[in-house]
């Protein structure tokens, strides 16, 4: 099975706060969304990107995935932000409101002008009513090994904004873009994260929301406030039963006896060999999170 990279909790961090970018290295959270577009006024577009690239490049992030959240290519600002954003070589640059396949195809051409390391991914805001109109031919740019696109986030601020869909609990109006978002990433073999939640005091509101991600299938939540971190971490990791019951399927079907089944009997339940699949990567996802876990407590 291939690598798995927990991203239970992509935190948002204003890349013109000083001092949150400091805090940042100290977070739980698996992701920092270090930002440079809508946290970002516009006369301190180009003291952020300088603060930013510069934090990025010194480093010290530990097992945390840093990405930069860059301006539209089409903005006074974007051009810059992506040369920077290269030069300080984060695990992923994050271009906003992409709303086809030729806007990653473009990131694609600049990253190889600017001879970018082959590490640096591309993700991807889904946050245009385009956009959910072409989710998959975009997410289709994945099989563009110069697009490096690795992940779907969805902005759905936006998306209520250009669609004058309401955002209410339950987010009934939103449910057919996400799950056609999700299946467009899972088709094309990307990771997908939620739109953030708004309500910084609701607890229960954000619990709900990551509960509802993580029951659709999303691999984690993007995040406004330190916060939040604990309740998505909590919620998008493999419960002890859960794991437990994985690991159960997952040494029946490596029994020798087992070895050509197709299915078979486990406490009177018929479990499937794709049964046996999801198991591992259960397994392979609370191990890679609590490798992460250790390697914080480390001194």
């Amino acid at each position: 099975m291939t690598d798995i990279r927990p991203r239970r909790s992509a935190l948002y961090m204003p890349g013109s706060n000083a001092r949150a970018l400091d805090k940042a290295r100290t977070l739980p959270a698996d992701v920092l969304i270090l930002d440079l577009e809508d946290a970002v006024a516009p006369d301190v577009k180009a003291s952020a990107r300088e603060q930013v690239c510069a934090a990025v490049a010194e480093g010290g992030f530990g097992p945390r995935e840093v990405v930069i959240r860059i301006n539209a290519l089409e903005t006074p600002w974007g051009e810059e932000d992506l040369a920077a954003a290269v030069a300080a070589g984060p695990d992923a640059i994050l271009i906003p409101k992409v709303s086809s396949p030729e806007t990653l195809a473009a990131v694609g051409l600049r990253l190889r002008r600017h001879k970018a390391r082959e590490s640096i991914r591309v993700w991807a805001m889904i946050e245009t009513a385009h956009a959910t109109l072409r989710l998959d031919a975009i997410a289709s740019a994945a099989h563009d090994v110069d697009t490096r696109l690795s992940c779907f986030v969805l902005g759905l601020n936006d998306l209520a904004r250009e669609t004058r869909a309401r955002l209410i609990a339950g987010r009934a109006p939103m449910l057919p873009w996400m799950m056609t978002a999700l299946a467009a990433a899972r088709a094309n073999g990307i990771d997908i994260l939620d739109g953030v939640y708004n309500n910084l005091t609701n607890e229960e509101g954000l619990r709900a929301e990551c509960e509802q991600a993580r029951d659709c299938g999303f691999d984690g939540k993007t995040l406004i406030h330190p916060n939040q971190i604990a309740i998505a971490n909590a919620i998008f990791s493999p419960s002890d039963e859960e794991v437990d019951a994985a690991r159960l399927v997952a040494d029946a079907f490596d029994k020798p006896e087992n070895a050509q089944k197709g299915a078979i009997a486990i406490n009177g339940r018929m479990v499937e060999r794709l049964h046996a699949e999801m198991a591992r990567r259960v397994l392979a996802l609370a191990e890679a999170i609590e490798k992460r876990s250790a390697h914080r407590a480390s001194p």
